[in-house]
């Protein structure tokens, strides 16, 4: 494969097709992902972006944490519409290959590709545009310099020019879009001044066949400067088409785990957690990629950053934020409103906006049927913990601390010690968390319970057929440890927790599991001042 590229790629350059750095960039980094030794294929996205060419849906602006694939999907676009190669080869076997559109739009088109990160690093000193427009029209002037005078210094000038005396289009691809929000965050001027250039070049202009952008953050809304308002946007809020090509779907991870004999229950667990109108199940691509490289679970996505970014978000002091980070930390779900976001990373007027901006970071999950938030899986709640780690959490952080102890207590069933420890975690979290009712009081238990994430599932409100047990935790298969079925009371007794798991069959409803498990039955007594807490454990066999 990787000779009968390069000897075409080599075949074209002698003829004169031309193949640059930001015109025509060729099919190499398509190449090397397809020949890298796990690849999942996303072509499928090509028959979508196919549909768009020449419609007035041909605007489409990706939004996606870090390290979701977003590049990866750009230089398959690349290699798929590029003229200046012969993509054919590569494509074979794959998904699109069997599509109608396939063979019509092949490398039929002359490609721009633009990293915006790039320009803004290596512009230092310059203008950004300026160094930019000249980058690009040097390469234009390779192929098309016949067609715009010398002295054009516009790039969008060069394009118009192209496109009446030679009928040319162009499919812009276009990376890290929003590196000029997120890392020049003051600089309202320079941000205004990007945005204009961005509209005048693609919006209205004929020579634009197809304009594909990603980022992290959707488009910036700037009152009279929301002119980008010509792109389809699809965001961690609302993939829409877009949801199989976000990470990696259920199947593509199953088949993955037989492949390199991993756990798929563990590795669901990890990075599992993000979703959406149809797919329910998106798992964090990078992590999936490096656990079943290296055989091993464990945090890779999270590792590529510093805490201290999320630490930042987290502790800004919103009405009723901290209660809400520590009930996601429970495994709670909080209700969000995502809507008034500016999409930036510092116009931030209520708790809703931090929680969103989370979302598009890739360390919430959004659940856009109920708009409801949570933290989506193992890693993540990893990252939370580092992040409150060093200082403004540590009542939260001696609860975590505690959770080691509560749960040898409750697999050694001592009930006593288990009321005992939960009278201590409330009186920790009380500042910032009230039990107000049964759900808050599953937020806080789940929370106590910490240390169990480590070798068990946690499922709130897990569906028995009658109903929601509070809390199920779920042994992982490495660890031979007994289930655990929780069921909560508030102002009531343990009898009737016990009573309740019982007569509803919870046990019944543990489908594929066998071997011990404990029931704990745990009341709420708020009356009570002096012990609130009581517990009540019993073994049984499935």
């Amino acid at each position: 494969m990787a000779k009968l590229v390069w000897y075409i790629n080599d075949k074209h350059n002698r003829e004169g097709d031309f193949m640059g750095i930001y015109l025509n960039p060729g099919n190499k980094g398509f190449w090397m992902s397809i020949r890298s030794e796990i690849y999942v294929d996303k072509t499928g996205l090509i028959a979508y972006t196919n549909k768009c060419m020449n419609t007035e849906q041909k605007y489409i602006c990706v939004s996606r944490p870090r390290r979701f694939g977003k590049s990866m999907a750009l230089k398959m676009l690349a290699a798929y519409y590029s003229c200046g190669c012969d993509s054919r080869e590569l494509f074979t076997g794959l998904k699109i290959e069997s599509d109608d559109t396939f063979e019509e739009y092949l490398n039929q088109y002359d490609v721009i590709y633009l990293n915006m990160q790039q320009f803004l690093i290596r512009a230092k000193g310059q203008d950004m545009i300026e160094y930019l427009e000249r980058a690009v029209i040097e390469e234009l002037r390779e192929i098309y310099g016949d067609f715009f005078p010398r002295q054009t210094v516009v790039l969008a000038t060069a394009l118009e020019k192209i496109y009446v005396k030679a009928d040319k289009q162009f499919v812009f691809l276009i990376d890290e879009w929003d590196c000029v929000m997120r890392e020049r965050q003051k600089t309202e001027a320079l941000q205004k001044q990007y945005l204009d250039f961005m509209r005048d070049l693609l919006k209205d202009q004929p020579y634009v066949a197809l304009a594909y952008m990603t980022g992290i953050l959707p488009v910036k809304k700037y009152g009279q400067h929301s002119a980008l308002n010509m792109f389809r946007e699809y965001s961690m809020t609302s993939q829409k088409n877009f949801e199989e090509y976000t990470g990696f779907t259920e199947d593509e991870v199953k088949e993955l785990c037989e492949r390199y004999d991993m756990d798929f229950v563990e590795a669901s667990c990890w990075y599992d957690g993000y979703m959406f109108k149809k797919y329910k199940h998106v798992y964090n691509p990078k992590s999936v990629v490096e656990a079943m490289s290296c055989l091993d679970f464990s945090d890779y996505w999270t590792s590529t950053e510093t805490y201290e970014a999320l630490k930042i978000y987290i502790d800004m002091d919103f009405d009723g934020l901290r209660t809400d980070i520590v009930q996601m930390l429970g495994g709670g779900r909080i209700r969000v409103n995502t809507r008034s976001f500016q999409n930036d990373m510092q116009s931030f007027h209520t708790k809703d906006d931090v929680l969103t901006l989370l979302i598009h970071l890739g360390y919430l999950a959004y659940d856009a049927e109920t708009e409801e938030v949570h933290i989506p899986n193992k890693e993540i709640i990893g990252e939370f913990e580092n992040a409150m780690s060093v200082g403004g959490w540590p009542e939260v952080m001696r609860v975590l601390r505690s959770s080691e102890k509560l749960l040898e207590d409750t697999l050694g069933g001592n009930a006593d010690s288990v009321a005992q420890g939960l009278d201590k975690a409330h009186t920790e979290v009380a500042s910032v968390l009230t039990y107000n009712d049964e759900n808050s009081l599953g937020c806080a238990i789940s929370l106590a319970y910490y240390s169990a994430r480590k070798d068990y599932r946690l499922i709130r409100e897990f569906p028995t057929g009658k109903g929601f047990a509070d809390v199920v935790f779920l042994p992982l298969p490495h660890t031979r440890k007994p289930a655990l079925v929780v069921e909560l009371k508030y102002d009531k007794n343990v009898v009737s927790a016990l009573r309740q798991i019982k007569e509803r069959h919870y046990v019944q409803a543990l489908d594929g599991y066998t071997g011990e498990i404990l029931l704990v039955g745990i009341n709420y007594d708020r009356d009570n001042k002096n012990k609130p807490h009581s517990c009540v454990i019993e073994r049984v066999i499935k």
